[in-house]
Protein backbone atom coordinates (compact mmCIF):
# COMPACT_ATOMS: atom_id res chain seq x y z
CA UNK A 1 0.00 0.00 0.00
CA UNK A 2 2.79 2.33 0.70
CA UNK A 3 4.29 1.72 -2.81
CA UNK A 4 0.98 2.52 -3.91
CA UNK A 5 0.59 5.85 -1.94
CA UNK A 6 3.67 7.02 -3.53
CA UNK A 7 2.85 6.45 -6.69
CA UNK A 8 -0.28 8.29 -6.45
CA UNK A 9 1.46 11.68 -4.74
CA UNK A 10 4.32 11.41 -7.90
CA UNK A 11 1.46 11.23 -10.13
CA UNK A 12 -0.34 14.16 -8.76
CA UNK A 13 2.98 15.90 -8.58
CA UNK A 14 3.15 15.67 -12.23
CA UNK A 15 -0.41 16.81 -12.26
CA UNK A 16 -0.25 19.63 -10.42
CA UNK A 17 3.29 21.34 -11.87
CA UNK A 18 1.69 20.78 -15.07
CA UNK A 19 -1.33 22.64 -14.28
CA UNK A 20 0.62 25.43 -13.00
CA UNK A 21 2.59 25.94 -15.49
CA UNK A 22 0.14 25.36 -18.42
CA UNK A 23 -1.90 28.14 -16.28
CA UNK A 24 1.11 30.30 -16.01
CA UNK A 25 2.74 30.64 -19.19
CA UNK A 26 -0.98 29.96 -21.68
CA UNK A 27 -3.43 32.26 -19.40
CA UNK A 28 -1.81 34.23 -16.85
CA UNK A 29 1.57 35.55 -18.55
CA UNK A 30 -0.22 36.57 -22.07
CA UNK A 31 -3.48 38.52 -20.00
CA UNK A 32 -0.98 39.97 -17.10
CA UNK A 33 2.54 41.40 -16.88
CA UNK A 34 4.75 38.17 -17.18
CA UNK A 35 7.19 39.20 -14.93
CA UNK A 36 5.23 40.04 -12.06
CA UNK A 37 3.28 37.08 -12.82
CA UNK A 38 6.53 34.73 -12.25
CA UNK A 39 8.00 36.56 -9.55
CA UNK A 40 4.90 36.03 -7.36
CA UNK A 41 4.20 32.67 -8.13
CA UNK A 42 7.48 31.75 -7.50
CA UNK A 43 7.41 33.53 -4.07
CA UNK A 44 4.44 31.62 -3.35
CA UNK A 45 5.28 28.04 -4.41
CA UNK A 46 8.38 27.47 -3.17
CA UNK A 47 9.03 30.67 -0.10
CA UNK A 48 5.81 29.84 1.17
CA UNK A 49 6.14 26.15 2.09
CA UNK A 50 7.84 27.16 4.93
CA UNK A 51 5.14 28.11 6.72
CA UNK A 52 2.92 26.07 5.73
CA UNK A 53 5.03 23.07 6.60
CA UNK A 54 5.41 24.60 10.05
CA UNK A 55 1.51 24.16 9.99
CA UNK A 56 1.59 20.73 8.60
CA UNK A 57 4.08 19.66 11.52
CA UNK A 58 1.81 20.61 13.94
CA UNK A 59 -1.52 19.85 12.39
CA UNK A 60 -0.74 16.43 10.29
CA UNK A 61 -3.00 15.38 7.67
CA UNK A 62 -0.94 15.35 4.88
CA UNK A 63 -3.41 13.97 2.52
CA UNK A 64 -5.20 17.06 3.60
CA UNK A 65 -3.01 19.75 2.26
CA UNK A 66 -2.18 17.86 -0.94
CA UNK A 67 -6.11 17.60 -1.83
CA UNK A 68 -6.55 21.31 -1.01
CA UNK A 69 -3.33 22.48 -2.72
CA UNK A 70 -5.02 20.29 -5.97
CA UNK A 71 -8.00 22.05 -5.58
CA UNK A 72 -6.24 25.67 -5.33
CA UNK A 73 -4.55 24.88 -8.55
CA UNK A 74 -8.13 24.22 -10.29
CA UNK A 75 -9.69 27.55 -8.58
CA UNK A 76 -6.83 29.19 -10.30
CA UNK A 77 -8.07 27.84 -13.63
CA UNK A 78 -11.78 29.25 -12.84
CA UNK A 79 -10.36 32.79 -11.82
CA UNK A 80 -9.58 35.92 -14.46
CA UNK A 81 -6.21 36.04 -15.43
CA UNK A 82 -4.58 37.72 -13.20
CA UNK A 83 -3.44 38.21 -9.22
CA UNK A 84 -5.93 36.05 -7.95
CA UNK A 85 -5.37 33.43 -10.49
CA UNK A 86 -1.42 33.14 -9.88
CA UNK A 87 -1.82 33.69 -5.77
CA UNK A 88 -4.41 30.52 -6.07
CA UNK A 89 -1.27 28.19 -8.03
CA UNK A 90 1.33 29.06 -6.21
CA UNK A 91 -0.56 28.12 -2.97
CA UNK A 92 -1.86 25.11 -4.67
CA UNK A 93 1.66 24.08 -5.95
CA UNK A 94 3.25 25.05 -2.24
CA UNK A 95 0.29 23.23 -0.10
CA UNK A 96 0.77 20.46 -2.26
CA UNK A 97 4.46 19.95 -2.23
CA UNK A 98 3.97 20.13 1.25
CA UNK A 99 1.47 17.49 1.91
CA UNK A 100 3.26 15.12 -0.70
CA UNK A 101 6.90 16.04 0.81
CA UNK A 102 5.56 15.41 4.14
CA UNK A 103 4.26 12.57 3.64
CA UNK A 104 6.87 10.94 2.04
CA UNK A 105 9.34 11.75 4.47
CA UNK A 106 7.05 10.13 7.10
CA UNK A 107 6.59 7.29 4.94
CA UNK A 108 10.47 6.70 4.05
CA UNK A 109 11.96 6.10 7.31
CA UNK A 110 15.61 6.55 7.04
CA UNK A 111 15.56 6.19 3.42
CA UNK A 112 15.62 8.76 0.49
CA UNK A 113 14.89 6.35 -2.47
CA UNK A 114 11.02 7.45 -2.11
CA UNK A 115 12.20 11.07 -1.98
CA UNK A 116 13.86 10.83 -5.49
CA UNK A 117 10.50 9.06 -6.81
CA UNK A 118 8.46 11.97 -4.94
CA UNK A 119 10.14 15.28 -6.52
CA UNK A 120 11.12 13.53 -10.20
CA UNK A 121 7.96 13.88 -12.09
CA UNK A 122 7.18 17.34 -11.37
CA UNK A 123 10.32 18.10 -13.88
CA UNK A 124 8.18 16.83 -17.17
CA UNK A 125 5.06 18.35 -15.67
CA UNK A 126 6.98 21.97 -15.51
CA UNK A 127 8.22 21.27 -19.03
CA UNK A 128 5.32 19.89 -21.04
CA UNK A 129 3.21 21.94 -19.48
CA UNK A 130 5.26 25.11 -20.74
CA UNK A 131 5.47 23.19 -24.06
CA UNK A 132 1.80 23.13 -24.16
CA UNK A 133 0.89 26.44 -22.92
CA UNK A 134 1.19 28.10 -26.68
CA UNK A 135 -0.17 25.34 -28.39
CA UNK A 136 -2.50 23.66 -26.15
CA UNK A 137 -5.93 22.28 -27.12
CA UNK A 138 -8.48 24.44 -25.89
CA UNK A 139 -10.37 21.67 -23.67
CA UNK A 140 -6.52 20.73 -22.45
CA UNK A 141 -7.25 23.27 -19.13
CA UNK A 142 -10.83 21.75 -18.56
CA UNK A 143 -9.15 18.08 -18.69
CA UNK A 144 -6.31 19.38 -16.00
CA UNK A 145 -9.11 20.60 -14.07
CA UNK A 146 -11.11 17.18 -13.96
CA UNK A 147 -7.86 15.21 -13.16
CA UNK A 148 -6.64 17.65 -10.76
CA UNK A 149 -9.57 17.14 -9.13
CA UNK A 150 -9.82 13.34 -9.29
CA UNK A 151 -6.58 13.35 -7.48
CA UNK A 152 -7.57 15.80 -4.50
CA UNK A 153 -10.19 12.69 -4.00
CA UNK A 154 -7.65 9.98 -4.32
CA UNK A 155 -5.91 11.69 -2.27
CA UNK A 156 -8.19 12.34 0.59
CA UNK A 157 -9.74 8.57 0.45
CA UNK A 158 -5.68 7.05 0.12
CA UNK A 159 -3.52 9.65 0.77
CA UNK A 160 -3.20 9.03 4.26
CA UNK A 161 0.32 7.55 5.98
CA UNK A 162 2.65 7.38 8.41
CA UNK A 163 1.61 9.97 11.10
CA UNK A 164 3.84 13.01 11.59
CA UNK A 165 6.32 12.48 14.71
CA UNK A 166 5.08 15.20 17.43
CA UNK A 167 6.24 18.49 16.40
CA UNK A 168 9.15 19.68 18.60
CA UNK A 169 11.68 22.77 18.21
CA UNK A 170 15.21 21.97 17.71
CA UNK A 171 17.77 23.14 20.24
CA UNK A 172 20.16 26.12 19.98
CA UNK A 173 22.73 23.65 18.82
CA UNK A 174 25.95 25.05 16.58
CA UNK A 175 26.66 22.49 14.47
CA UNK A 176 22.71 21.56 14.06
CA UNK A 177 22.24 24.80 12.73
CA UNK A 178 25.53 25.21 11.10
CA UNK A 179 24.67 21.84 9.28
CA UNK A 180 21.12 23.49 7.87
CA UNK A 181 23.06 26.39 6.41
CA UNK A 182 25.17 24.09 5.06
CA UNK A 183 22.30 22.43 3.33
CA UNK A 184 20.63 25.41 2.28
CA UNK A 185 23.71 27.08 0.97
CA UNK A 186 23.73 23.82 -1.41
CA UNK A 187 20.24 24.02 -2.24
CA UNK A 188 20.76 27.69 -3.29
CA UNK A 189 23.81 27.55 -5.20
CA UNK A 190 22.29 24.00 -7.42
CA UNK A 191 19.03 25.72 -8.25
CA UNK A 192 21.52 29.21 -9.42
CA UNK A 193 23.45 26.99 -11.51
CA UNK A 194 20.61 25.26 -13.08
CA UNK A 195 18.78 28.22 -13.91
CA UNK A 196 21.73 30.04 -15.27
CA UNK A 197 23.61 27.42 -17.38
CA UNK A 198 24.11 28.14 -20.47
CA UNK A 199 23.76 24.72 -22.37
CA UNK A 200 23.43 25.96 -26.17
CA UNK A 201 21.91 22.11 -26.98
CA UNK A 202 18.94 22.74 -24.74
CA UNK A 203 16.37 23.75 -26.25
CA UNK A 204 17.13 20.94 -29.77
CA UNK A 205 17.46 18.13 -26.79
CA UNK A 206 14.69 19.39 -24.07
CA UNK A 207 13.17 16.51 -23.36
CA UNK A 208 16.20 14.02 -23.02
CA UNK A 209 17.51 17.40 -20.47
CA UNK A 210 14.19 17.02 -18.58
CA UNK A 211 14.39 13.02 -18.53
CA UNK A 212 18.45 13.82 -17.08
CA UNK A 213 16.90 15.70 -14.47
CA UNK A 214 14.06 13.76 -13.33
CA UNK A 215 16.68 10.50 -13.63
CA UNK A 216 19.22 12.15 -11.70
CA UNK A 217 16.84 13.20 -8.84
CA UNK A 218 14.86 9.40 -8.84
CA UNK A 219 18.44 7.72 -8.92
CA UNK A 220 20.06 9.62 -6.53
CA UNK A 221 18.00 8.44 -3.89
CA UNK A 222 17.69 5.03 -4.54
CA UNK A 223 21.79 4.66 -4.94
CA UNK A 224 22.17 6.73 -1.57
CA UNK A 225 20.30 3.70 0.17
CA UNK A 226 22.64 1.19 -1.56
CA UNK A 227 25.78 2.57 -1.21
CA UNK A 228 25.22 5.36 1.19
CA UNK A 229 24.48 8.89 0.82
CA UNK A 230 27.63 10.60 1.52
CA UNK A 231 29.42 8.35 -0.89
CA UNK A 232 26.58 8.71 -3.21
CA UNK A 233 26.91 12.78 -2.37
CA UNK A 234 30.48 12.72 -3.52
CA UNK A 235 30.72 10.88 -6.28
CA UNK A 236 27.79 12.34 -8.27
CA UNK A 237 29.09 15.90 -7.65
CA UNK A 238 32.72 15.20 -8.42
CA UNK A 239 31.40 13.56 -11.72
CA UNK A 240 29.10 16.43 -12.38
CA UNK A 241 31.65 18.69 -12.23
CA UNK A 242 34.02 16.82 -14.65
CA UNK A 243 31.21 16.57 -17.10
CA UNK A 244 30.34 20.25 -16.91
CA UNK A 245 33.75 21.08 -17.73
CA UNK A 246 32.41 19.39 -21.68
CA UNK A 247 28.79 20.71 -21.53
CA UNK A 248 28.88 22.10 -24.64
CA UNK A 249 28.84 18.69 -26.00
CA UNK A 250 24.81 17.38 -25.81
CA UNK A 251 25.89 13.67 -24.53
CA UNK A 252 28.31 15.42 -21.46
CA UNK A 253 26.18 18.26 -21.10
CA UNK A 254 23.39 15.56 -20.62
CA UNK A 255 25.46 13.14 -17.89
CA UNK A 256 26.35 16.63 -15.99
CA UNK A 257 22.81 17.20 -15.33
CA UNK A 258 21.64 13.62 -14.55
CA UNK A 259 24.59 13.17 -11.72
CA UNK A 260 24.04 17.34 -10.47
CA UNK A 261 20.86 16.28 -9.86
CA UNK A 262 21.05 13.15 -7.44
CA UNK A 263 21.56 15.42 -4.68
CA UNK A 264 18.04 16.76 -4.35
CA UNK A 265 16.92 13.69 -2.60
CA UNK A 266 20.00 13.79 -0.41
CA UNK A 267 19.70 17.32 0.63
CA UNK A 268 15.92 16.60 1.84
CA UNK A 269 16.24 13.67 3.53
CA UNK A 270 19.39 15.39 5.37
CA UNK A 271 17.56 18.13 6.54
CA UNK A 272 14.62 16.30 7.64
CA UNK A 273 17.39 14.23 9.66
CA UNK A 274 18.12 17.11 11.20
CA UNK A 275 14.56 18.67 12.48
CA UNK A 276 12.63 14.68 12.72
CA UNK A 277 9.98 16.87 14.66
CA UNK A 278 9.56 19.40 12.19
CA UNK A 279 9.95 17.61 8.47
CA UNK A 280 7.21 20.29 6.69
CA UNK A 281 9.39 22.94 7.73
CA UNK A 282 12.88 21.45 6.48
CA UNK A 283 10.82 20.30 3.45
CA UNK A 284 9.92 24.23 2.90
CA UNK A 285 13.00 25.95 4.34
CA UNK A 286 15.18 24.20 1.14
CA UNK A 287 12.35 24.90 -1.29
CA UNK A 288 12.61 28.60 0.11
CA UNK A 289 16.37 28.34 -0.96
CA UNK A 290 15.23 26.83 -4.31
CA UNK A 291 13.89 30.03 -4.63
CA UNK A 292 16.78 32.31 -3.36
CA UNK A 293 18.84 30.57 -6.05
CA UNK A 294 16.07 31.91 -8.69
CA UNK A 295 16.36 35.36 -7.98
CA UNK A 296 19.87 36.23 -9.20
CA UNK A 297 18.76 34.65 -12.84
CA UNK A 298 15.40 36.74 -12.78
CA UNK A 299 16.55 40.61 -11.85
CA UNK A 300 20.40 39.66 -13.77
CA UNK A 301 19.97 36.95 -16.10
CA UNK A 302 21.90 33.78 -16.82
CA UNK A 303 24.75 32.67 -18.89
CA UNK A 304 27.21 30.52 -17.37
CA UNK A 305 29.58 28.42 -19.19
CA UNK A 306 31.67 25.27 -18.48
CA UNK A 307 34.20 26.02 -16.61
CA UNK A 308 31.49 28.09 -14.32
CA UNK A 309 29.10 25.16 -13.79
CA UNK A 310 32.06 23.47 -13.03
CA UNK A 311 33.54 25.27 -10.53
CA UNK A 312 30.06 25.85 -8.88
CA UNK A 313 29.47 22.08 -8.47
CA UNK A 314 32.25 21.32 -7.10
CA UNK A 315 32.54 24.10 -4.37
CA UNK A 316 28.77 23.12 -3.08
CA UNK A 317 31.03 19.56 -2.33
CA UNK A 318 32.33 20.76 1.02
CA UNK A 319 29.05 22.53 2.80
CA UNK A 320 26.94 19.29 0.97
CA UNK A 321 29.67 17.11 2.67
CA UNK A 322 29.38 18.72 5.86
CA UNK A 323 25.59 18.78 6.64
CA UNK A 324 25.15 15.16 5.78
CA UNK A 325 27.71 14.04 8.40
CA UNK A 326 25.83 16.16 10.72
CA UNK A 327 22.60 14.37 9.60
CA UNK A 328 24.19 10.84 10.01
CA UNK A 329 25.28 11.49 13.38
CA UNK A 330 21.71 12.03 14.52
CA UNK A 331 21.04 9.01 15.03
CA UNK A 332 19.90 8.09 18.64
CA UNK A 333 19.92 12.05 18.78
CA UNK A 334 16.36 12.32 17.80
CA UNK A 335 15.72 13.91 21.17
CA UNK A 336 18.13 16.92 21.34
CA UNK A 337 14.65 19.12 20.81
CA UNK A 338 13.68 22.07 22.87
Amino acid sequence: MARLRLGLYGAAHFLVDFGCALLLLGRICPEWDPATAILLYNFLAFAVQMPIGLLADRLGRCHLFASVGCLLVVSGWMLPPGLAAAVAAGLGNAAFHVGGGLHTLNESGSKAGPLGVFVSPGAFGVYLGGILAAAGPALLPWAVCLVLVLSAVLLWRFGRGAENAPLALPRRNVRLWGAVVCLLAVVILRSYLGLAANLPWKAEFGLLAVCAVAGGKAAGGYLADKLGVLFTAIISLCLSAFCYLGSGNPAAGLAALFLFNMTMPLTLWAAARLFPGMKGFSFGLLTFGLFLGFLPVYFKGGGLGAMALATGTFLSLPPLILGIREARGRKGKENDVA
